[in-house]
């Protein structure tokens, strides 16, 4: 499943820029003090003070007409801000993702448990709805009986209790049904999580050292002249798809861990010993099922519901959970970010 091509993130909506933000208010506050409090009338009564006034004015006229200058201090802005940030919080996107390797095996771990639970669960329903399916049978040729022999009381107490057991065994194959959509689904985001820590751990390792090279090559000054002369900084670019990488990869974690507990919710919602279940979480998997895409999932997910609900894909419950890995020589599904 290829990655989808994302937008650059904002400056202002990363973490720097969020310390960005503040920094400037404290430069405007500073100014807006300055301006009122500095004595200006004796400033200007002084021609040396008036000069460095007039001069300090025309060089910040200067950078905010002059496009290459605005964006030049504008890149060293950016990049004093990311160094603050970076004391503070993990911005690095190769330390991101190697902390979200590890989040996405452990949730792997849990989700192999989960699956697990479900299924034992959805054999005990099972076996709830074929021995109601034999207390019917059994029902009714008691009431045919009860019939036959003019038996009316022992007639109408049994077609009723077959009734009810008919009305429940709907209930609880309904049920089946939403449980076997949530199986397919673990299962596969099972497999697919997989592949995705195999190609994270891919990147990490292949673009660490590419990383490396690349700063390396283009330091602050390197990329500081690209901006001027309005050229693609190479640093910036390879540094832009790592965080296009981090942000697709962070939408994918949160869509597992979601779903994990969505379904863990819907699990506990559920009392196979009196066949009951709660139509909370029965509607929150249907709202799910509504949402138009899965980043994890692509377009398996509407193969999924469509194998749920079809009579001739039987799901086979003793079938063991997939270990999947991503073919020998297969295509990283975060190599077209580079492109």
């Amino acid at each position: 499943m290829e990655a989808p091509q994302m937008k650059p993130k904002s400056f202002w909506k990363k973490p720097e820029g969020i310390t960005g933000l503040l920094f400037l208010a404290a430069i405007i506050g500073g100014v807006g003090f300055l301006a009122f409090a500095l004595p200006w009338a004796t400033i200007l009564a002084n021609t040396a003070y008036m000069v460095a006034t007039i001069a300090a004015l025309g060089v910040l006229i200067y950078m905010v007409l002059d496009p290459k200058m605005r964006n030049l201090v504008f890149y060293g802005y950016k990049s004093i801000m990311r160094v603050i940030t970076g004391a503070f919080v993990q911005i690095d996107p190769i330390g991101i993702l190697k902390t979200y390797v590890e989040e996405l095996q452990n949730n792997l771990r849990k989700m192999n448990k989960q699956i697990s639970q479900l299924r034992a669960q959805m054999h005990k329903l099972k076996e709830l709805i074929v021995k109601n399916e034999r207390e019917i049978k059994n029902n009714l040729q008691i009431a045919g009986k009860a019939k036959e022999t003019n038996k009316r009381n022992v007639m109408i107490l049994k077609s009723r209790r077959a009734g009810r057991l008919k009305d429940s065994n709907m209930r609880l194959e309904e049920l089946y049904k939403k449980m076997e959509v949530l199986y397919r689904v673990l299962t596969k985001m099972y497999e697919n999580s997989q592949i995705l820590a195999e190609d994270i751990k891919d990147q990490v390792m292949v673009k660490e050292q590419e990383r490396k090279a690349i700063h390396a090559s283009h330091g602050a000054m390197t990329s500081a002249m690209s901006v001027i002369n309005g050229d693609p900084d190479q640093r910036a670019m390879f540094d832009m798809a790592m965080d296009n990488i981090t942000e697709d990869v962070a939408n994918k974690v949160g869509e597992m861990e979601r779903f994990m507990e969505m379904s863990a919710n819907f699990m506990d919602s559920v009392d196979l010993q009196n066949g009951v279940f709660e139509e909370e979480g029965m509607q929150m998997l249907e709202q799910w099922e509504k949402e138009s895409t899965s980043l994890l999932l692509g377009e398996e997910k509407d193969q999924l519901l469509l194998q749920a609900q079809s009579d001739s894909e039987v799901l086979d419950l003793d079938a063991p959970v997939p270990e999947r890995a991503r073919q020998s020589g297969g295509k990283n599904q975060y190599d077209s970010f580079f492109d």
